[in-house]
């Protein structure tokens, strides 16, 4: 019973399904997220490889990694947040995992993923 209601509660917080970003692990992606500073808001854009995904529902989560003057920098964003804007797949990658978090300790040409090929439709 209480996890009907819990649902419930969290369908109000959902996104659209059209507005839901598509994108897998080890795409590399810009996610375009909303500052408020002061009373004027900007986007800011955050790109990098997605290592994880976790959660379910309104609590489901992404993690994105990039690499900022040497230093490794992960950020997580609730993939429901309203202040997301919204969430550009850049490149897609072959991987053999569900998370990445082998790619923390790689740098350089190693920290490379091996670029998905998309086939276009014959038309």
């Amino acid at each position: 019973m209480s996890q009907e209601i819990i649902k419930l509660v969290e369908q109000s917080s959902l996104k659209p399904a059209d507005q839901v970003p598509q994108f897998e692990i080890g795409d590399t992606v810009d996610v375009h997220t909303r500052i408020m500073e002061g009373d004027k808001e900007r986007i800011q854009i955050f790109s990098g490889i997605v290592i994880a995904r976790s959660g379910t529902g309104a609590r489901e989560m992404f993690t994105v990694r990039r690499i900022v003057a040497g230093e490794g920098v992960e950020r997580k964003f609730p993939i429901h947040s309203p202040r997301i804007a919204k969430v550009e797949v850049k490149r897609k990658s072959v991987v053999k995992r569900a998370k990445l978090y082998y790619m923390r300790e790689r740098s350089g040409k190693s920290a490379r993923l091996r670029e998905r090929r998309m086939e276009q439709p014959a038309s």
